[in-house]
């Protein structure tokens, strides 16, 4: 499915664009496909298990969640590879990324609710971040585009710092936790909380990173463009 929609985007939607845009648009119209969607399935597989716990075994319905995710991060990865193979970063975060969902889908069997709530709270901002980024691409071609991308930036900015900033480290602090006093012993290998825990923090640190660099981007076009108006 994603590779059906990277394709109809590449070679029919974004046809015109600029061929150094078409790529990355594509990839951003997939994640557009996965992360709303992501979002909305995570919620209803959560909240549908009555036992939401760190230990609590993988239901149906979590495990298809989590093969959602895995067919994304696979056909992005894919994509960094072909048209991006310099990106380390991107790369190395998509492999992590599909390690932590593949071994709670395939190797253990119980985790899924905490993979799948930090699932929804990365994915939560898709929509806005996905939409930002492809104003972004064409706002020095089409004035609609610059507004769009105006608009959604300092919102975007705001969510994406809540999430990642305050709630994403809170839930991650009581994950750490409840493996660090033996809550999932016999249930989750200790490497294999360990590594995810690992992972999702390195995360989480890059992301605080990036927002801020993004912020203070922000802040110097929103300065640059007063100061012209005041000329």
């Amino acid at each position: 499915m994603f590779l059906s929609i990277y394709l109809f985007s590449y070679f029919i939607i974004f046809r015109n664009w600029n061929p150094n845009l078409r790529s990355e648009s594509s990839s951003c119209l997939i994640s557009l496909f996965h992360g709303t969607p992501a979002v909305i399935l995570g919620c209803a597989a959560v909240f549908s298990d009555p036992n939401r716990g760190f230990d609590a075994a993988n239901t149906v319905f979590q495990k298809l969640v989590l093969d959602y995710s895995t067919a994304y991060f696979l056909m992005d990865l894919l994509h960094y590879l072909v048209f991006f193979p310099g990106d380390v970063l991107f790369i190395a975060h998509h492999l992590a990324t599909l390690f932590v969902i593949v071994t709670c889908r395939h190797a253990v069997s119980h985790g899924a609710f905490a993979v799948i709530v930090l699932l929804v709270l990365a994915e939560v901002t898709s929509a806005c971040q996905n939409a930002r980024t492809l104003a972004a691409a064409r706002r020095m071609e089409d004035r609609f585009a610059a507004k769009v991308y105006d608009a959604l930036s300092v919102p975007f900015c705001a969510l994406y710092s809540v999430v990642r900033g305050f709630v994403g480290p809170y839930f991650m602090y009581r994950m750490i936790v409840f493996y660090v006093r033996g809550g999932a012993d016999g249930l989750v290998p200790r490497w294999i909380w360990v590594s995810w825990v690992v992972v999702v923090v390195m995360a989480i640190g890059v992301s605080i990173m990036w927002i801020t660099n993004l912020w203070l981007q922000l802040y110097r076009e929103r300065t640059r463009r007063l100061d012209e108006k005041i000329r």
